[in-house]
């Protein structure tokens, strides 16, 4: 037989397969009639033996997608798999839950025979989903966390990183002795600062269901016991979020991130309050560009004492007087 017709001829198994199936479909076969490696997957569906051309197999099953996507943000829309694992749920959201509408698939209304098997079921698929005091602890801390971030605005990320810290304390048993909303929330300011998003210990008082001093030690415990990377909290970090707040012009946010740089090399940022800093750099800008804005309108919105202000604003513009002279 020519080589053209080799090339193309089909492999007869009931002639010269053994009793054994053909071996499966994997990227690298043995032919059955030359015994060469280097048998491929060929996109139209077939195996085919590189060496001689016989075809192993044909009409083979794709198990991939029917669909073509040509960018990341098409390939989403038309992906049909669940949602992808979290840290921020307690089972990673790997298990089912009950929708809390008492609504069929149509949208239709239930009868109350089935609105009160359905709770039924809810109530069961919550034990079930939480059975140890473990699953218990971190499913309510989640739930705080989840919280917290969402009246402060952090973005998921945060909430990522906290959820993960408060995994760590978990199965490192550091945890008794303390409340969970402690934790909880020294977690979610330390990932804050790792964030580079940082909220000051008073922005989560109000937030917080333990006092400030309570979960700013959980905060200094959890640092410690898990050696986290927590840099100091830049001053300048603060400054957009006050500034929108505060609704002053771009000019001010600019001339007062150039006031916390000038005054950083001098040592003025030692010991200070960044979130201090940041409230007196704005007031210094302001006088800066004949922006009228008053220190208790500045107190107000980033919970700083005037007399701090003060303080802060008039070291500030003294380091930049030493600089411009």
């Amino acid at each position: 037989m020519s080589e053209t017709n080799t090339r193309f001829r089909t492999h007869d198994r009931s002639r010269t397969a053994p009793t054994e199936p053909v071996a499966e479909e994997t990227d690298e076969l043995t032919c059955p009639e030359c015994g060469a490696d280097g048998v491929t997957v060929e996109k139209r569906g077939e195996t085919v033996c590189e060496a001689c051309g016989v075809v192993i197999e044909d009409d083979m099953i794709d198990h991939g997608p029917e669909w073509r996507a040509f960018d990341s943000r098409e390939r989403d829309q038309k992906s049909r798999v669940g949602a992808p694992s979290t840290n921020t749920l307690h089972d990673k959201g790997l298990s089912t839950k009950i929708d809390w509408q008492d609504s069929d698939a149509k949208g239709s209304a239930l009868s109350a025979r089935k609105r009160s098997q359905m709770v039924r079921l809810r109530t069961w698929d919550e034990r079930f989903r939480a059975q140890s005091a473990r699953e218990r602890n971190l499913k309510q801390a989640l739930g705080e966390i989840d919280r917290m971030a969402s009246a402060l605005g952090l973005p998921e990320n945060v909430r990522e990183t906290a959820s993960v810290i408060y995994r760590k304390a978990l199965y490192d048993d550091l945890l008794p002795g303390r409340s969970i909303e402690a934790m909880a929330t020294g977690s979610l300011y330390a990932a804050a600062r790792q964030a580079n998003t940082p909220r000051s210990l008073d922005e989560f008082q109000p937030i917080s269901r333990v006092d400030r001093q309570e979960y700013a030690r959980a905060y200094r415990y959890l640092a410690r016991e898990l050696g986290l990377a927590v840099e100091p909290a830049d001053p300048a970090s603060y400054l957009p979020r006050f500034a929108s707040a505060l609704d002053v012009p771009e000019e001010v946010e600019r001339r007062a991130r150039e006031l916390l740089n000038v005054s950083k090399p001098k040592g003025v940022h030692s010991g200070k309050s960044p979130v201090g800093l940041a409230a007196g750099a704005l007031y210094a800008a302001a006088l800066l560009t004949n922006e009228q804005i008053t220190q208790q309108t500045i107190a107000e919105e980033t919970e700083v004492s005037e007399v701090t202000i003060r303080n802060r604003y008039q070291e500030l513009l003294e380091a930049y007087d030493q600089d411009a002279a």
